[in-house]
Order: C-alpha cells, then sequence, then structure tokens
C-alpha cells in the first residue's frame, strides 16, 4: 500500500519537483568553486553550450554593458545616482519623506535608492529566515543591478549563488525548493526573459496548491525582475509584462513605485504564503531616492495607495509610471483640476473597492502604464470600472499607455505615455464631463 501511494504521488508532484535535485547539483556545482572578479574565468568553466536555454548571454549587450560597469565599480556600497546611469527626465512636487499613514512610527530612517532598498530588504529576509535562498544569474557577485551586492560574503555561498543561464530552470527549482518549505528568492535578470519560465511559472508554480486541493503548496516563491523602460534598452530590455502575468489565477503580481515601498512590499512578497511575481521598474534602481525606515516592516498585498487626494478626476498607475502621474497632476492643479492619484501597488489580486469609491467621488479615470495598450492590464481596470461606476461616470474612461508596437530603441521618448499625454487626457475628460 505505501509503495503504491509513493507512485501515485510522485505521478502528481510536478516536473519542478523532480528536476529540483538536477537544478539544485548544478547550481551547487557553480558555487562550490571560489568566486573570482574576472566572470570570464567562470564563463570557460561551463560553456554557454550546456547552460543556455533559448538565448545567449554575450547576444545580450545591454546586460554586459551593466555587468561591465558593476565590476568596475568600487562604490557600490554609497549612494549612487551618478550620470553612469540614466536620471530620471521628471520633477515632481511629490515629497517622499512626508508623514505616510503606512509607514506609522518606523523609528530612524536612510535614504536609499532603489536596489539599494530591495537589497536591504533581500538581507533582512535572509536574516529571519534560515531557509531562504537567493539565487539567479550573477547574483553571487551583485547582479548586474547590484541588488544582492555583499548577500554572499554575509550569508555563504550555500544561500547566495548563481545558476546556469535558464530561466525555466531557475522558476523550476523555485518551486520545487519551496514546494518542500524553504524560502525562494529568484532573479530572472530581466523581466523581458521571464518568457522561457512562463511553463513553469503558469503550469506550475500558479496551479501547485490548487491542483492539491491545498495538500502542497509553493507560496515560499518569490521571483524578481527588473522591468520598464530605461532609456537606452531596446526591444529586450525595456518591456513590461505585468498583463501577461495578471492573466493567470494563483500568482500575486506586484510593482513598486520607488524605495520605501519596495522594502515593506519585497518583505511581504517573499512571507506571503502565495508565489509572487515582484517586479522592479529598473529606471528607478539609481535615479529614485527616499528615506526608508530601517526597520522590518511589511506592506499589505493587495491594497493600493492613495497618494494625493482630489475630486474632479481619478488617475491611476503602478511603477515608474507614478513619477510620469505626478508631474501631470502638478501641471493639472496649475489649472484648477483636482487630481486623485492612486497607486495600484499590487496589481493581482488589485484593489478595486479603493478605485471604485475614488471614481463614485470624481465622477472620471483616467489608467495609465507603459505597456502596450491593447489587452494592457489597465482595460482590466476600465472594464471593471465601467461595470461597478457606470451611473457615476460624467465622461468616458482614458487609457494612456504605451503604442502597439515592439519597443523602439531610438523613439523611446514618443512611444512612452509621459506627462504631456497624461495631461492631455485629464483636459480631455474635464471638457466632456461639461
Amino acid at each position: 500500500m505505501k509503495t503504491t501511494l509513493q507512485r501515485s504521488s510522485r505521478r502528481l508532484l510536478p516536473r519542478a519537483m523532480q528536476r529540483h535535485d538536477i537544478m539544485t547539483s548544478c547550481c551547487k556545482s557553480l558555487t562550490t568553486s571560489s568566486f573570482h572578479n574576472d566572470h570570464h574565468q567562470q564563463q570557460q568553466q561551463y560553456p554557454l553550450s550546456t547552460v543556455v536555454v533559448g538565448r545567449s548571454f554575450h547576444s545580450s549587450s545591454f546586460a554586459a554593458a551593466y555587468q561591465e560597469a558593476a565590476y568596475n565599480n568600487d562604490d557600490d556600497n554609497e549612494l549612487q545616482t551618478s550620470s553612469s546611469y540614466p536620471p530620471f527626465p521628471y520633477e515632481s512636487s511629490y515629497n517622499p519623506t512626508k508623514p505616510d499613514p503606512d509607514y506609522p512610527s518606523l523609528g530612524p530612517t536612510t535614504k536609499l535608492n532603489l536596489f539599494q532598498s530591495i537589497n536591504t530588504a533581500l538581507q533582512l529576509a535572509l536574516s529571519t529566515d534560515p531557509t531562504t535562498i537567493v539565487f539567479g544569474e550573477d547574483v553571487a557577485f551583485g547582479g548586474v543591478f547590484r541588488t544582492s551586492q555583499n548577500l554572499r560574503s554575509e550569508f555563504g555561498a550555500h544561500r547566495v549563488f548563481n545558476t546556469p543561464l535558464s530561466e525555466n530552470g531557475i522558476a523550476g527549482m523555485a518551486i520545487g525548493y519551496a514546494s518542500m518549505g524553504g524560502t525562494a528568492i529568484g532573479e530572472i535578470q530581466f523581466a523581458d526573459y521571464i518568457f522561457p519560465a512562463m511553463d513553469q511559472i503558469v503550469n506550475e508554480m500558479a496551479k501547485f496548491r490548487y491542483r492539491s486541493g491545498n495538500q502542497w503548496s509553493c507560496g515560499g516563491v518569490t521571483l524578481r525582475a527588473p522591468c520598464g523602460a530605461v532609456g537606452h534598452g531596446g526591444l529586450y530590455h525595456s518591456q513590461s509584462p505585468e498583463a501577461y502575468l495578471c492573466h493567470t489565477p494563483g500568482l500575486v503580481v506586484v510593482m513598486p513605485r520607488g524605495p520605501r515601498c519596495a522594502k515593506g512590499l519585497l518583505l511581504s512578497s517573499v512571507r506571503c504564503k502565495d508565489p509572487v511575481i515582484f517586479l522592479e521598474p529598473k529606471i528607478l534602481y539609481r535615479s529614485a531616492v527616499e528615506e526608508v525606515p530601517d526597520a522590518d516592516y511589511e506592506i499589505p498585498l493587495g491594497k493600493a495607495e492613495i497618494m494625493q487626494h482630489g475630486t474632479d478626476v481619478t488617475i491611476v498607475g503602478w511603477g515608474a509610471q507614478l513619477r510620469r502621474l505626478q508631474v501631470a497632476t502638478d501641471l493639472a492643479s496649475k489649472e484648477g483640476i483636482s487630481c486623485e492619484l492612486i497607486d495600484l501597488r499590487t496589481l493581482l489580486p488589485w484593489d478595486s473597492d479603493t478605485i471604485i469609491r475614488s471614481v463614485k467621488k470624481t465622477g472620471k479615470l483616467i489608467v495609465s502604464h507603459e505597456a502596450p495598450i491593447t489587452c494592457g492590464f489597465g482595460a482590466e481596470i476600465a472594464a471593471t470600472l465601467q461595470q461597478e461606476c457606470f451611473f457615476h461616470l460624467e465622461a468616458p474612461i482614458q487609457r494612456v499607455a504605451g503604442y502597439d508596437t515592439p519597443f523602439p530603441l531610438v523613439s523611446e521618448k514618443y512611444y512612452l505615455p509621459d506627462e504631456t499625454k497624461n495631461l492631455d487626457a485629464i483636459r480631455k475628460v474635464m471638457e466632456l464631463a461639461k
């Protein structure tokens, strides 16, 4: 009887668990060798032909450029907003240090940029949970964006280590490790390359608990991925894939707008009992700087934040788009238009109640995001609000988003839904409501 049950269980266990030993062996082989700053030596030890699935690292000149910058940087422990990385091209009156109800009495703060805030959250996750591991392509030396810097030296090569260049393998290993009770924080080096892992994410990770009738869980998985425009990323290093992921029941999808909320949201994600995809707007890694509480704090998932209260129009966004929207609302205020600005923060599950209450007050809604407009997540918000607030709407819901084209390189500034396009949408709804 026992043998029959064991065989039955093995047939039901997803492929991710069956591959767990293989991936662990691969990752251990990468971490047992001493780490050298000369990354080419490690690449020679593990030929690309044996580890690459679907793409070659050397085809990614953008990633290589960031790696080179990271290796040549001797001041990574200092606050970085240097011209080596593109500054965020928008200024606003939004003061990130003002009192915020989501951060009550958290004590001392430290000025951090986004990558430092992420690094602090990872350090807390590793120090408070001995089962936590951090892994991915090049995370051992700190990653191309330095979000995991110094973690290997502090917590050891058995807890912070490199993996082969296989996003599918990273996701599969995370599922297998979490299914055995551990906390897995995997890094997809760029969100554009999360697509090779979609089989594991959609068909295994998201369905793990459901398919077993809540007998098994891989809720200890958090996959981090830098996303969005960066000024020079082009087609393969600028995409925002949140809509693909939000179409998958069983996942939690999160995107912070800055360092302070990133730390609290990441700690909540790591400790969440559901698998989380944590998307990080990479243009903000060094350009967004805020006072971040030193304490270990969490921001509830699934709860939007009203950044700015207003009475005339509701504007909803997430991630780096909030910086552009803040500029647009500042300009609108000079024209006598009062805007209520909402940061969704968690895209799945999203906080529809907060937006519904706001739209019933203002009678107008604008949703703005970087991703292409067709089937973008803004369409889901617009459809829901049309259904729930139809008799309160004074003007058609507006969506301001990227165009339905591949992300352009030289035309990026024309592609992005900047503050001017959003200001035009604000003026439009106000005119239509007359």
